[in-house]
Order: C-alpha cells, then sequence, then structure tokens
C-alpha cells in the first residue's frame, strides 16, 4: 500500500503505463516515451520499486505451444471457515503447480482458483490432488473455450 506521503504523479504514471504494455523495453526508450532523462527515468523506477507499486516483471508464454491448452476456473464451497483450516488449504492449494490464480472470494462462493493443466487429464489429475485433503463442501470447473480478454494493461491515466 502506498504511504499517503507517497507521490504519484503524471511521470510515475506514464511509466507504470508503458511497463505494463512491455516491462522489457530499455531504459533508454522508456525515458523517450515518458519524456525523462535516463537518470530520472532509474531514478523513479528504482523509486516504485522501493515502495512496492512495481512488484516485478514477467515473460507473457504461449501455453498452448508448451501443451498447456486448459484453462479452468474453478469454484470451491467449503464445509469449515476456521483460520487454522482456511491456512491448511492455502498451503496445500499453494503447492499444486497448475494453480496460476488463487483469491478468497465473497458470496455463495468461497475460493476462486486458476488453473492451466495439459488437458482434461491434466485437470483430472489436479482435481484429484485437490481434494485428496480437505473435505470439500462443493467445487466446480468452469472451462474456458477462448480468451478474450487476457493480462489487459490498466489504464492508470484514470488516477490523474
Amino acid at each position: 500500500m502506498i504511504e499517503k506521503s507517497e507521490k504519484i504523479d503524471a511521470f510515475d504514471l506514464k511509466l507504470l503505463n508503458a511497463l505494463q504494455k512491455d516491462s522489457a523495453q530499455s531504459q533508454r526508450e522508456l525515458a523517450d516515451k515518458v519524456g525523462l532523462s535516463q537518470n530520472a527515468c532509474w531514478r523513479r523506477l528504482q523509486r516504485l520499486q522501493s515502495i512496492g507499486i512495481i512488484q516485478g516483471s514477467r515473460t507473457e508464454l504461449d501455453l498452448s505451444a508448451l501443451g498447456l491448452d486448459l484453462t479452468v476456473f474453478v469454484m470451491i464451497r467449503t464445509r469449515s471457515h476456521s483460520r487454522e483450516w482456511s491456512e491448511a488449504f492455502k498451503t496445500h492449494v499453494m503447492k499444486l503447480p497448475e494453480v496460476t490464480d488463487f483469491y478468497r472470494i465473497g458470496g455463495d462462493w468461497d475460493y476462486l482458483i486458476k488453473v492451466i493443466a495439459r488437458g482434461m487429464s491434466g485437470y483430472d489429475a489436479f482435481y484429484q490432488k485437490l481434494i485428496s485433503s480437505f473435505d470439500l463442501a462443493a467445487v466446480t470447473g468452469f472451462f474456458s473455450m477462448e480468451a478474450i480478454v487476457k493480462n489487459r494493461p490498466l489504464d492508470l491515466n484514470r488516477l490523474k
């Protein structure tokens, strides 16, 4: 969380917008895009990292080229809501390599998990591991047929 004393200005927002679109660009390219010197750009990047706004960078992969061709959104309803049970369940789920996103949610369901698997047999193997140690009230999977928008950069200009 940003400290109240930390100011995010228009240059910071331009930097963050540019990085969301391509985090592999050079500092020179980035500085040119946002209208800063390379040194000023570097200092701002360091500051944004130190206050936790920039939290690393990643490379986007073509998952289907790697044989990871099935995306499933798994909804879970639990029987238990104790802190101990919840911590044990979180630890269990985080050990499953197919999990890319994991949320505790409100409403009729308790958890949402995004799973990337190698086809239906890969998903079934994940499912068996998921339910092996926990008595869950309900588990349902929603299978993605097409990613219409994926990893869309946020338009940070709306924060001005």
